[in-house]
């Protein structure tokens, strides 16, 4: 079978000549169309250029600018112009200056030979893809575009705004349904030749000429009247990003272009020397009926995709710094907030690390320092303890915190007297799991050895910062994990908690508690929160102890001493 191509070229006018040569060579006539936005000087050159190939010629030429007609009126005349000068040919393929073959021509020939009726352009319906960008799907073809989106985008908005307004609708012609796909397509000599000489072709020029990108509607939905077999999909292996654009393969795409099983790759860097000098692999006759296979690279890109636009959990970068609420999660891992333990138990630091092996901190947010694991001055990933630098941006400073500690599990302790500026982080974080004992700022004050009358504006100051931080917690914005208790719920059942606490963090491997670790002593503490409550100050947040309720104390018994009878 004979195999013809249409060639669009505007650029690296030495790799569209090598491609043109690499196409002729294996017997594929080729017709060419320069841009008209090319220089008449640059277009003589290359044509000069390819002038000893004598199945190779130019067809007229048109501007093809991107999203406009001009690309669609270069194939057609590209296309009429090889249908009439090799009546022979039973496939057009449509390539570009940037495409490179993958495997060699006859392979593509002898694929296509055993598919002799079969047209392959991806064709599909508007509400059957999700790629469209822009938020234009069906707009495209029922408002008009005749402003350039690139050159005139001020134009092309206010346009589209008006035609919306105004509730402007285009119609669509009869017998039609408009389809999209890739504008690199394959198609029978048969459909292509019905759909430039169709009586109707004025009539539907008229009508595509002011869609939005025609180059990826034209022939896609004019191949679903004439086709015989339609098979949508492309030969041609082109993967686009986020916004639209077309990805450029580099040299080190290499392997991946080659397990694909693609005929054709687009877009390819002109300085991939690696790739142009690799590729056509050598022809293997039992590869000639090999399916191209994309399933590998299309997994890659659509990861590509997902971490340029959602990133990684809890990783901030200057590429990619989402805006406020869009980010892919605050933070990398789970990590444990403990507010109000450290009040009870002095050494809760210590004991946590003993008890689980976790990066215990202390408090992050103090106002004199953040309060590092093991008194450190600066931390993983150069963060410093300095509390200015802290709450520049407090919380970066956390996600950054995580991130760099992400291989083990890390708790730090939170309170009212420390730095607010993290508590809705704290409540709106998944990966947070805040444990709240409620009204535990007041024991230091208690052991502080004032008076109820002394402490009394101090308590009532705290108090209110810890409702603010328990209203957080509580509010329909919440994501954290949060377990909120009274210091008097927590002192009814302090190993329940703790061991609850310790199976949070690390699971299975949490070691069963028989008792608490050691606590402060809080004899009398009932009694003190009687006087701050006749001092005018209701410590709520405490829970209910009457006055004559005696606080046990867990610190160990003192040691007995012994007499040994020496006689």
């Amino acid at each position: 079978m004979t195999l013809g191509v249409v060639m669009l070229v505007h650029t690296a006018f030495d790799r569209a000549e090598q491609m043109i040569r690499h196409w002729a060579a294996a017997g594929c006539p080729v017709v060419v169309h320069v841009d008209k936005n090319v220089g008449q000087a640059t277009h003589d050159a290359f044509v000069a250029a390819l002038a000893d190939l004598a199945d190779v010629s130019f067809s007229r030429r048109y501007r093809g600018e991107w999203g406009m007609w001009g690309l669609i009126a270069a194939s057609q005349a590209a296309s009429r112009q090889l249908l009439d000068r090799h009546p022979d040919i039973q496939h057009v393929y449509l390539a570009s200056g940037a495409c490179l073959p993958l495997r060699p021509v006859a392979a593509l020939k002898a694929y296509l030979a055993t598919r002799p009726e079969t047209d392959f352009i991806e064709s599909v319906t508007t509400s059957d893809v999700k790629w469209t960008v822009g938020g234009l799907d069906r707009e495209r073809f029922t408002l008009r575009f005749p402003f350039s989106w690139k050159r005139q985008r001020r134009l092309f908005d206010g346009y589209v705004r008006l035609q919306r307004l105004l509730r402007m609708r285009r119609r669509i012609p009869a017998g039609i349904t408009p389809h999209l796909g890739s504008q690199w397509w394959c198609l029978t000599r048969q459909t292509l030749t019905a759909i430039l000489d169709d009586p109707r072709r004025a009539a539907f020029d008229s009508y595509f000429r002011q869609v939005w990108i025609p180059d990826e509607c034209y022939y896609q939905t004019l191949a679903r009247l004439h086709t015989r077999r339609l098979e949508s999909r492309s030969l041609t292996l082109a993967k686009f990003d986020f916004q639209g654009k077309p990805h450029i393969f580099y040299d080190d795409h290499a392997e991946l272009l080659a397990r694909s099983g693609c005929f054709v790759a687009r877009k390819i860097w002109p300085q991939a020397k690696a790739l142009y000098h690799r590729f056509p692999g050598e022809a293997q006759p039992e590869h000639c009926a090999q399916e191209p296979h994309t399933g590998t690279i299309d997994r890659i890109f659509a990861q590509a995709v997902d971490r340029r636009t959602i990133g990684r959990r809890g990783l901030y970068m200057q590429s990619r710094f989402p805006f406020m609420d869009r980010e892919n999660g605050f933070t990398a891992v789970p990590y444990t907030v403990l507010q109000g333990f450290d009040d009870i138990i002095p050494d809760l630091a210590g004991w946590l690390t003993a008890q689980t092996g976790v990066i215990a901190h202390g408090h992050l947010f103090a106002t004199d320092k953040a309060h590092f694991a093991g008194g450190a001055a600066v931390y993983r990933g150069g963060l410093s303890a300095n509390a200015r630098l802290r709450d520049y941006n407090a919380k970066m400073f956390l996600t950054n915190l995580v991130w760099n500690g992400r291989d083990q599990h890390q708790c730090f302790q939170f309170g009212p007297a420390d730095s607010q500026a993290i508590k809705w982080m704290l409540a709106k974080d998944p990966q947070a799991s805040v444990w709240v004992v409620t009204g535990a700022w007041a024991v230091p004050l208690f052991r502080s050895g004032r008076s109820a009358s002394a402490v009394r504006a101090e308590a009532a100051r705290l108090q209110q910062v810890e409702s603010g931080f328990i209203n957080a917690l509580r509010s329909s914005d919440a994501r954290s994990r949060r377990h909120i208790m009274t210091l008097a719920e927590f002192l009814g059942s302090p190993v329940d908690v703790l061991q609850a606490i310790t199976g949070d963090m690390v699971g299975h491997r949490a070691k069963a508690l028989s008792r608490p670790p050691v606590m402060v002593d809080l004899d009398g503490f009932a009694a003190f929160l009687q006087d701050l409550k006749n001092q005018g100050m209701h410590p709520y947040l405490a829970g209910e102890f009457a006055p004559g309720d005696a606080v046990k104390s867990t610190r160990p018994p003192p040691r007995k001493a012994y007499v040994i009878d020496r006689k």
